[in-house]
């Protein structure tokens, strides 16, 4: 090795002896300075300890981490095929790119999918289609505890802060929804000027940090929260207890992307990581979050209020709805994030591996809620890579009454799944808080792509129903959604899972339930 080195400087030295002997000659002094620069790398890569590959090649070895650095490019655009790209594939990107854009979303030749693969699931059409719908259905949020209910849209902007996104893509995002008549989530972060200035409906979101309505020791404030829900835009009103990709853990916004506009939104210091905690303070059982639920539509001057979850213990959902009974009121609606929904930055980990996926979430909170009678009261919301018309239509026989998409209307405003959402540097200007890359999203561009995608997909899914025979999505049923368990065999979701009868856990538990029926307690979140 220390030949290697004392041979890389003599070749540096011997370039540098060569540049001044040819003072006479500076066209060979530049032909040699590229010469030179490999050469001080070389010795460099040899006597630094961090990297092994360069210590035993030297310069060659830069060639593995450029590689290295550009091999999700290289995967999704020369190697994956058009459908088993992750976490979206080329498919579905395609597919809301250009209703986004408003061209056609048609494809020849049939499908490039293995229909007789293990997992595929497929929707039941009907011999006797219905006509589509003139005017999609909207979904009345409000039990009655609620003053002011909503009508919701069958698919609106899922949860994203400002501060995860650039101020420019929440103006799209929001100048869409006031377009297209459908709601916006504020996501965690607070209620920005962004989120209101255009004028779209908004789902107002506060989690565990109680951004934009919190004391100065981060507490909640019941008076700056009452003052802000008042807002004319301020629809709903909704807890975030986990999300998907990250249950169980708190939001984390790198110090990066606190600016002094982002520090003034959420009332933190500027320039340090801002870290939500994984719990709440103003509850600690399943009673006292119903408690507080009800008091923040108080607060709201009756709008609707409800919560968001990623589920996991169907016992503690359980326990909540026993709460809901006891206390004699209930939320407005429940949104069910899947364990498969994105976020800006989780440990792999918990994105791969902890909560429930978005099938089991919904079907745990729809068959609790039915069989403890309450599910007329409540809505449920499903969150969690709906993107197209059969995603959402899926959703609607699983259980929800409506649909939240966020990477879906990422794309829609140009992100290309790049994942460099935790870096501050998106190459679209969708995740970012540098002025110069945020203003390469125009937003005056990116509006109509958000209301042309939604409504296209809607359309879509309208057009997917009717071709079911059905013309309300209260009509969907399980059976109409249909999955191959192996190459010969294929089963309905009526078939695959248990469905209970309104009221069925009052009157007689079945087996399957009787257990965790039994343990859940509304005064305690048992394991």
């Amino acid at each position: 090795m220390t030949r290697m080195v004392i041979v890389a400087l003599t070749l540096a030295a011997g370039i540098l002896a060569a540049c001044a002997a040819a003072a006479a000659s500076p066209w060979w002094c530049l032909a040699a300075i590229p010469l030179l620069l490999l050469g001080l790398l070389g010795a460099a890569d040899l006597v630094q300890r961090r990297h092994s590959v360069l210590r035993n090649y030297p310069v060659l070895g830069h060639a593995r981490f450029l590689l290295e650095r550009i091999r999700p490019e290289l995967q999704q655009y020369f190697i994956e095929r058009n459908y088993d790209g992750r976490p979206f594939d080329r498919d579905v990107r395609t597919i809301v790119y250009e209703r986004a854009k408003g061209t056609d979303a048609e494809q020849p030749y049939g499908t490039e999918r293995d229909v007789y693969e293990p997992g595929y699931e497929f929707l039941v059409p009907s011999m006797a289609p219905c006509p589509v719908p003139k005017t999609p259905p909207r979904v009345p949020v409000g039990g009655p505890d609620c003053r002011r209910p909503y009508d919701m849209a069958l698919l609106n902007v899922s949860a994203m802060s400002f501060g995860s996104l650039s101020a420019n893509a929440i103006l799209a995002l929001n100048g869409g929804a006031a377009a297209g008549g459908f709601a916006h989530d504020t996501g965690e972060g607070g209620l920005s000027e962004y989120h209101l200035r255009p004028g779209g409906d908004l789902i107002w979101e506060i989690g565990t940090g109680y951004f934009g309505c919190r004391t100065r020791d981060g507490d909640f404030d019941p008076a700056e929260f009452a003052d802000k829900a008042a807002h004319d835009h301020v629809k709903c009103v909704s807890l975030k207890l986990s999300q998907g990709a990250k249950p169980g853990i708190g939001g984390v916004l790198p110090g990066a992307k606190v600016n002094a506009e982002i520090a003034k939104v959420r009332e933190v210091p500027e320039g340090r990581t801002v870290i939500s905690p994984p719990y709440h303070k103003v509850f600690s059982t399943p009673r006292e979050l119903v408690r507080f639920i009800a008091r923040m539509r108080e607060l709201s001057g009756g709008k609707p209020a409800g919560f968001k979850l990623c589920v996991g213990s169907r016992r503690q959902f359980l326990a909540v709805c026993k709460a809901m009974l006891a206390e004699g009121t209930a939320p407005d609606f429940i949104v069910v994030d899947g364990g498969e929904g994105g976020t800006g930055a989780a440990p792999l980990e918990f994105a791969d591996h902890v909560g429930a996926p978005l099938t089991e979430g919904l079907l745990t909170v729809h068959n609790a809620l039915v069989g403890t009678g309450l599910r007329d009261l409540v809505r449920i919301g499903a969150s969690g890579k709906i993107a197209t018309g059969t995603d959402l239509v899926k959703r609607l026989a699983q259980g929800a009454d409506y649909g939240n998409a966020a990477r879906a209307m990422m794309f829609a405003v140009g992100c290309i799944q790049a994942q460099r959402c935790h870096t501050n540097t998106c190459p679209t200007g969708v995740t970012t808080q540098d002025p110069r890359r945020a203003r390469a999203l125009d937003v005056r561009d990116k509006t109509p792509r958000v209301q042309r995608f939604q409504k296209a997909t809607v359309a879509s899914a309208l057009q997917i129903m009717a071709s079911m025979g059905v013309t309300n999505p209260a009509e969907l049923r399980p059976h109409m959604l249909r999955r191959r368990i192996d190459p010969h065999t294929e089963r309905s979701y009526e078939e695959l899972y248990e469905w209970l009868e309104p009221g069925q856990l009052l009157a007689e538990p079945p087996a399957a339930w009787a257990a965790d029926w039994q343990a859940a307690d509304p005064d305690r979140f048992t394991v």
